[in-house]
């Protein structure tokens, strides 16, 4: 691909961004605050899957194995 049209595509995605948030008819500061705390929310929501989904799906995994009859690691 064409460099200019890298530049050009993530343009357009940005945009589409300020118009899917409304976030173009704010101020610069005011931009620069909402952005500020959209990627902190989406950072903390990445690093919470990150931390505690494996941690339920383990749990979850081994409560549903005891349930079907599955063997425990005490008897094995």
């Amino acid at each position: 691909m064409d460099i200019k049209r890298v530049k050009d595509y993530i343009y357009w995605l940005y945009y589409q961004y300020l118009l899917i948030t409304c976030s173009y008819v704010l101020e610069p500061w005011e931009r620069s605050m909402f952005h500020t705390i959209t990627v902190t929310v989406f950072a903390m929501v990445v690093y919470t899957a990150y931390v505690f989904v494996p941690i339920h799906v383990r749990l979850a995994l081994e409560f549903f194995s005891q349930i079907f009859g599955g063997q425990t690691e005490s008897t094995v």
